[in-house]
């Protein structure tokens, strides 16, 4: 049996470290500017997966674009005075009330558009993808959060856990391992479910094994037996050691979740990464229920995500830990614009994503997707920011990674994002241009050419464009310019009619247009 199987077949009560042929890390190396996780580092990072590509045009509603969303999904579309006004453009569905607390409070942050060039809309290609952070055309077996670790414990699993480094390093709360912590050797994340109820596997009787693939597969399952015991003792160990002091409500996996999570960081185990998922967004039908367009399948599901987050970052303020936990959703992709015939939406391209905690960045990052008039069929929500930019960004202001050492983790075009607020000034965290683009191109809608003339300060600018399926067709620029007003000519005669999109990247802010050719 493959170990990858075996993991799999195995992860209901512990996680299987997995061996696997990794990408090469050779060339990253442990630094000074790889801070350990487990020992000097008290920082939590929890990862929330909404399993299923959730929509989010039914979670963060462009309240400037309604008319237009009316036209693509008036039977899925939520009545406009139900939604919940965040800014003057922006909204929340009603039953996000916990989530809109946590906004008010400063808690919340939220980040248009994010997704990645070329998209992928299976849901286990696509997942694959936010697991490892690699291009959309490329196969890494390594998580990126995995890559991460590799770095900082080169020799990992081999002699863990040990006096130095007794607790797992990352956990997943639920029944299969996530292979965000998928190292080059093996996986980081302990999987358990409950941690009073962690019964100890059988270790056998110690004797020679034969010089064999057969007896290297042994000794790797008698290695991995021994250590998912010892950490599962210190699991239980820390939970019995802390008392949560918030309500959660019983009925909700994902808060059941999050109460073991606080539980454990309250009772004092060093373990830096927590992954917790909710599955059921993957709404082709009954998203809505067709009398009353604010009830139905997705509004139970950012129901029970609005309730979990806020009740366990009630928790952590009430166990006087919040300072040291932030957290993320991530969905594989977003829904289409428009929705189906079966009060559902079908596979998309980028949607929103929150990071929450008392050290985030409290307010809506990037603009609203700018909903044409007459929607495409398949056309999804353009991209305005990639998700590794995200995953780089929490890496540099929560574990204090350099900008430098991030793009070896994930690709040279890392641009930094300010989505957190560390609560204590980083040394990483380099500096937020915050003016406009001023992007447009002429002339909208075009017949066989336009130009495109943007704004900036100076620096490298990638400027590239996108069909409506999130495809990148063509890189117009992608190198350093002066400050000023550019102009770029975009010769399009070759496509089809249609929608299209343009996305310019310049630092550490994101623009993406809509044009049309006629």
């Amino acid at each position: 049996m493959k170990r990858r199987q075996f993991l799999h077949n195995t992860g209901t009560a512990l996680s299987i470290p997995v061996l696997l042929n990794g990408m090469p890390l050779s060339a990253i190396s442990r630094s000074q500017f790889f801070p350990s996780f487990n020992d000097d580092s008290d920082k939590v990072l929890v990862l929330v997966q909404l399993n299923g590509g959730n929509d989010g045009l039914s979670m963060v509603i462009p309240r400037d674009q309604y008319s237009e969303l009316f036209k693509a999904r008036s039977n899925v579309l939520i009545p406009e005075n139900a939604i919940v006004p965040i800014t003057d453009k922006v909204g929340f569905h009603p039953v996000m009330t916990g989530l809109r607390s946590l906004y008010d409070k400063g808690q919340l942050g939220i980040v248009q558009s994010v997704g990645y060039p070329n998209q992928n809309r299976s849901h286990f290609r696509s997942s694959d993808i936010w697991f490892s952070g690699s291009p959309a055309d490329e196969f890494w077996t390594t998580g990126w959060l995995g890559r991460y670790l590799d770095t900082q414990y080169t020799d990992y699993p081999e002699g863990y856990p040990n006096p130095e480094y007794p607790h797992p390093f990352a956990i997943t709360i639920g029944n299969v391992v996530s292979e965000t912590c998928q190292g080059a050797a093996a996986n980081y994340c302990l999987t358990i479910t409950d941690p009073f109820a962690l019964s100890p596997l059988y270790e056998g009787s110690p004797t020679d094994v034969p010089d064999t693939p057969y007896g290297e597969e042994l000794a790797f399952l008698r290695t991995t037996i021994l250590q998912t015991n010892a950490y599962g003792e210190e699991v239980t160990a820390a939970a019995e050691k802390a008392k949560n002091l918030a309500e959660y409500p019983e009925d909700n996996g994902l808060a059941q979740q999050l109460k073991t999570v606080a539980l454990l960081i309250a009772g004092g185990l060093r373990t830096n990464i927590y992954v917790v998922n909710i599955g059921g967004f993957d709404t082709h039908a009954n998203q809505v229920v067709e009398g009353d367009k604010t009830t139905g399948e997705h509004s139970q599901l950012l129901r029970a995500v609005s309730e979990a987050v806020s009740a366990f970052q009630e928790d952590l303020t009430l166990l006087g830990i919040e300072e040291r936990v932030a957290g993320m959703t991530f969905s594989e992709f977003g829904r289409q614009i428009a929705s189906n015939d079966s009060f559902g939406t079908d596979h998309g391209t980028a949607a929103p994503l929150f990071v929450f905690g008392s050290c985030v960045n409290p307010a809506v990052t990037g603009d609203n997707p700018d909903i044409p008039d007459q929607v495409e069929r398949g056309e999804g929500v353009p991209m305005q920011y990639d998700f590794r930019d995200v995953y780089g960004s929490i890496l540099m202001d929560w574990f204090e990674v350099s900008q430098n050492d991030i793009k070896t983790l994930f690709y040279p075009g890392f641009t930094y994002l300010p989505v957190l607020n560390a609560c204590k000034p980083v040394a990483t965290r380099p500096e937020v241009w915050k003016e406009d683009l001023l992007l447009n191109n002429y002339p909208n809608p075009f017949t066989s050419e336009t130009t495109i003339r943007f704004t900036h300060p100076g620096g490298h600018v990638r400027l590239s464009i996108f069909n409506t399926l999130g495809s990148e067709l063509q890189v117009l620029v992608n190198k350093q310019l002066t400050a000023g007003e550019h102009s770029v000519p975009f010769y399009g005669g070759h496509l089809p009619a249609g929608n299209y999109y343009y996305r310019l990247q310049v630092g550490n802010t994101a623009k993406t247009m809509r044009m049309s050719k006629i």
